[in-house]
């Protein structure tokens, strides 16, 4: 019996490329905008913090947010393990409690932030707790998603974990690889949740002037730990200088300076456009890091292609559907400014 043949592309590798960058972009604005905001709402000095107009506004399109992060989290996952299967599955095996819990961690995340939400403005002790829970949730996944995204990038690692323990219960050892990553994504996330916080305290200067310290401060620290991963990435820092992606990052730099610029001046279109070509830009520059890993181990050009378009065609409807509707649902979120005033 011969079993079937899985290592084809059903696209073009440009357009896979294409669409895992974009929806990738899309799941972490939305995933960015909870952990964010959670930050902002149990650090930021409110006054009468739970009854405050922006607190409440934010807690409850927490919920709703999750919905947005999960529908453009599994685009983007299966487009990865379209190109790169085998590298992702086997980092996956070695931590594969792990990365199963993580659907389980994302469904108490899920019921703690509508907790959250339905007890808005009525005690904050209760709905303080469930974010402070919630966060430590999001913790988890972005973490263990850091762990085994950047072990399949070091095949000799994942095979020495898995042949020492197969416990399913081990992370990547080679910490210094990815936790300086990781940590620049947190406090990215920390600059769209305070990016959105100022939106929606655009008619209150007392939080506006708190979403201003959180976006100034977590695009700084951001941009910190972003050079140190830089500088820890060893022999693959000189390929990585030579790529185009180095371009990206002195723009994706540029245009995050500017958004900090037009958000300070309340000029919220152009500063929002700005930091999404940012993110796309770093989401750009972590698949070239990818890429530079895995050269001479690994070349996605080198898988056949056996196009499958009516399956994209499906795909390409639903996600425009998915995105109409979830910015429908952002206008009606962001134009409400009554609770703002």
């Amino acid at each position: 019996m011969n079993l079937p043949d899985y290592s084809f592309l059903s696209a073009p590798l440009w357009l896979v490329t294409v669409l895992h960058i974009v929806t990738l972009t899309l799941h972490f604005l939305a995933m960015n905008f909870i952990l964010g905001g959670i930050v902002v709402v149990l650090l930021g000095k409110f006054s009468e913090k739970w009854q405050h107009p922006t607190v409440q506004k934010l807690v409850k399109f927490l919920p709703n947010a999750m919905a947005a992060t999960i529908t453009f989290g599994v685009a983007p996952l299966l487009f990865v393990q379209l190109v790169f299967a085998k590298q992702i599955y086997s980092a996956s095996i070695v931590s594969s409690w792990l990365w199963l819990m993580i659907v389980v961690v994302a469904i108490v995340v899920y019921y703690l932030l509508y907790a959250s939400s339905f007890r808005s403005g009525r005690t904050g002790k209760t709905g303080g707790t469930c974010l402070i829970l919630a966060l430590i949730g999001l913790l988890y996944i972005s973490f263990v998603y850091s762990s085994v995204f950047s072990l399949a990038e070091q095949p000799e690692l994942y095979r020495s974990l898995y042949a020492g323990s197969q416990s399913g219960l081990v992370v990547n050892t080679e910490i210094g690889s990815y936790i300086f990553r990781w940590l620049h994504m947190l406090l990215g996330a920390l600059t769209v949740g305070s990016f959105f916080a100022g939106v929606v305290s655009r008619d209150n200067e007392g939080a506006f002037a708190i979403a201003k310290i959180f976006y100034l401060y977590g695009m700084v620290a951001a941009m910190v730990l972003g050079l140190i991963y830089l500088f820890t990435m060893g022999e693959y820092i000189l390929p990585f200088m030579r790529s185009a992606a180095v371009w990206w990052l002195v723009v994706s730099t540029v245009l995050s300076l500017g958004s900090l610029h037009f958000f300070f001046k309340k000029r919220f279109v152009v500063s929002g456009l700005m930091l999404i070509v940012s993110l796309l830009g770093m989401v750009t520059i972590r698949h070239a890091v990818r890429l530079i890993h895995l050269d001479g181990i690994f070349d996605p050009a080198s898988l056949p292609m056996k196009p499958q378009w009516s399956i994209f065609i499906v795909f390409l409807l639903c996600f425009l559907i998915a995105a109409g509707l979830v910015w429908y649902m952002m206008r009606l979120y962001l134009s409400d400014r009554s609770q703002t005033a």
